[in-house]
């Protein structure tokens, strides 16, 4: 077998170091569908797993990339055969196993999800996980009552990855999008996406005063975690969601059971990396509808296996704008 291009992690004394480089075909995990990699993207967790941290990967050398978006090359499932156009996001893909930072990548049939009719793969790379969560966060919230002019609904971390398709989604689905970001430059760019107000990240962020605020926001999609979670919930209306979907602030959550047993709220746990086969495919089906190629392709930028490295600390840090789309050909 060939040897192909991936960015490879390797440990030592405790420290894990990246770098580009060529890997044997037959170095790949065990699996169902040999997938030609086109393009791949950077999520949040990808940064972690460059960077090492979190202990989400326990066997180095490792090659990283939670998403993935190619052609089957080779299948032993029936269903799935040369040349059909696939996508992979979670699994713990690029993390318990060898993911999509290479230009094939071997994982079980039961793990992809047939592009979309009128994606393309590079579009599917540009929402990625961060995108498909952010479209799963948005279903849960209507699954649990919200409709468009109900009132504001608040997206934090507005400016990453998952934030940018949140505000675009809602925003084209009828809502008043309010975005929570600490980057006041990046206001024009969510303007264009349809955010229709703002909110200073730091107002979010400081532990809640008291055990219930006054009522704002009908809903909410919140990325951060610890006390911006806990202050949205002291916020929401009576019966109103919040969809958490990240940790970007922090794990913890200071907060109480007022909100919920004297506003009915409802706290939503968004999990992408498991998510059930039929809720995926309806979700890239809602994507692919609900998504127009010209707000992707704003939020977009497309870059080599080599700017990884430096992308995953500036990730980490919220410094990337929107969606990282990764080419393996360039």
């Amino acid at each position: 077998m060939s040897a192909i291009k991936a960015l490879l992690l390797e440990e030592s004394n405790g420290k894990v170091a990246a770098r580009v480089t060529e890997v044997a075909e037959s170095d790949l995990p065990a699996g169902e569908v040999t997938v030609a990699v086109r393009y791949s993207t950077l999520n949040y967790k990808d940064g972690m797993v460059i960077k090492g941290l979190g202990r989400l990967v326990r066997k180095y050398p490792h090659v990283p990339g939670v998403d993935f978006a190619g052609t089957v090359e080779r299948s032993d499932d029936p269903a799935l055969k040369p040349g059909d156009p696939v996508i992979l996001t979670g699994w713990r893909v690029g993390e318990a196993q060898w993911g999509g930072y290479a230009q094939k990548a071997r994982v079980k049939a039961g793990q992809l999800v047939a592009l979309p009719p009128g994606m393309s793969l590079k579009q599917a790379m540009a929402i990625g996980t961060a995108g498909f969560t952010a479209m799963l966060a948005v279903m849960a919230l209507e699954d649990h009552g919200l409709k468009p002019g109900a009132g504001e609904v608040l997206v934090t971390g507005a400016a990453g990855g998952l934030g940018s398709v949140a505000v675009a989604l809602l925003s084209r689905l009828g809502h008043r999008v309010v975005a929570a970001t600490g980057r006041p430059e990046t206001h024009e760019y969510l303007t264009r996406l349809g955010a229709a107000d703002f909110i200073e990240r730091a107002a979010l962020a400081k532990p809640p005063a008291r055990p219930l605020d006054s009522e704002r926001w009908a809903g909410a999609i919140d990325s951060v975690g610890t006390t911006t979670l806990a202050t949205l919930l002291t916020q929401m209306r009576y019966g109103a969601s919040v969809a958490a979907c990240g940790l970007a602030g922090g794990n913890d959550l200071p907060t109480t059971v007022i909100p919920f047993l004297l506003r009915a709220v409802n706290l939503l746990g968004i999990d992408s990396v498991m998510c059930p086969i039929e809720r995926r495919r309806a979700a890239w089906a809602r994507l692919a509808r609900e998504l127009p190629a010209e707000t992707l392709e704003a939020i977009t930028e497309t870059v080599p296996l080599a700017a990884l490295p430096a992308l995953a600390g500036k990730i980490m840090e919220g410094g990337v704008r929107g969606r990282i789309v990764v080419d393996l050909q360039a």
